[in-house]
């Protein structure tokens, strides 16, 4: 574990103890992938308090962990969780948009990584998750992206119906194997998979996994950097050859 993994890891602790001793609701920033599997790979016994993980819509990537106390009683906060609609001033004169240019945007406002989540692009509206403390700030400075006049509008994330666009597959596998279930998925085969899942690039439920063999569970989310999500959504029955046939469920 690097210096600054280590540093994360003891900020973890001590939320998760400020939860437990005031005996209230605690929330970090916004944690990636990495920061993800740093959270569950650390020993339970070393939280004084249980967590869960949020991040404004179903599924989402980008999430923050809430450390809670185990009493049955206990201060309830909102959680520190607000959701930009960002839409362009006048939209026959708008470009086509990327993740990375909403991106660089928040970037030239010195906003940092960890203050916002996942950047969610629509047809008609891009939704940015950020931490209340920082969205109005945002909201008041945002006025371009690449080219483009934007204007923004904080919302609550129970202001919003957002459900992702997804793509149902099916396909049959030996085993229930992780290189198994992403073949189906993605346009690789096990060869070129296998340098994604030893090079610490697959994610399974946010915990980093290097193992080709690893055995997915129904309704586990799968990131691959680069490539997409994909949420396994389970075993369909057998085939006349004796092959499971699965179904998995691609966000696109």
């Amino acid at each position: 574990m690097t210096k600054e993994e280590q540093l994360l890891q003891n900020r973890l602790i001590e939320l998760s103890e400020w939860a437990y001793s005031r005996n209230i609701a605690v929330y970090s920033d916004f944690l990636g992938l990495n920061e993800q599997n740093i959270l569950h790979s650390t020993p339970k016994g070393l939280f004084a308090s249980s967590y869960t993980l949020i991040g404004g819509y179903d599924n989402p990537e980008r999430q923050m962990a809430r450390f809670s106390p185990d009493a049955l009683y206990y201060e309830e906060i909102s959680p520190p969780l607000q959701v930009l609609a960002i839409t362009p001033v006048n939209k026959r004169f708008a470009e086509d948009l990327s993740h990375r240019d909403y991106l660089g945007s928040l970037m030239n406002l010195g906003v940092v990584r960890e203050k916002f989540g996942d950047i969610v692009i629509t047809e008609t509206v891009t939704y940015i998750f950020v931490t209340r403390e920082i969205a109005a700030f945002i909201c008041e400075k945002l006025s371009k992206v690449r080219h483009t006049s934007v204007k923004c509008q904080v919302l609550d994330t129970a202001d919003i119906h957002y459900e992702p666009r997804t793509q149902e597959i099916s396909g049959s596998v030996k085993s229930v194997r992780l290189d198994a279930v992403l073949a189906t998925a993605f346009p690789l085969s096990r060869s070129k998979l296998t340098p994604l899942i030893e090079g610490g690039l697959v994610y399974v439920n946010g915990k980093l996994i290097t193992s080709n063999g690893y055995s997915l569970k129904d309704g586990d989310i799968i990131s691959v950097r680069g490539h997409g999500r994909l949420k396994y959504l389970g075993s369909q029955g057998t085939s006349k050859k004796g092959k499971q046939i699965i179904q998995v469920l691609k966000y696109i």
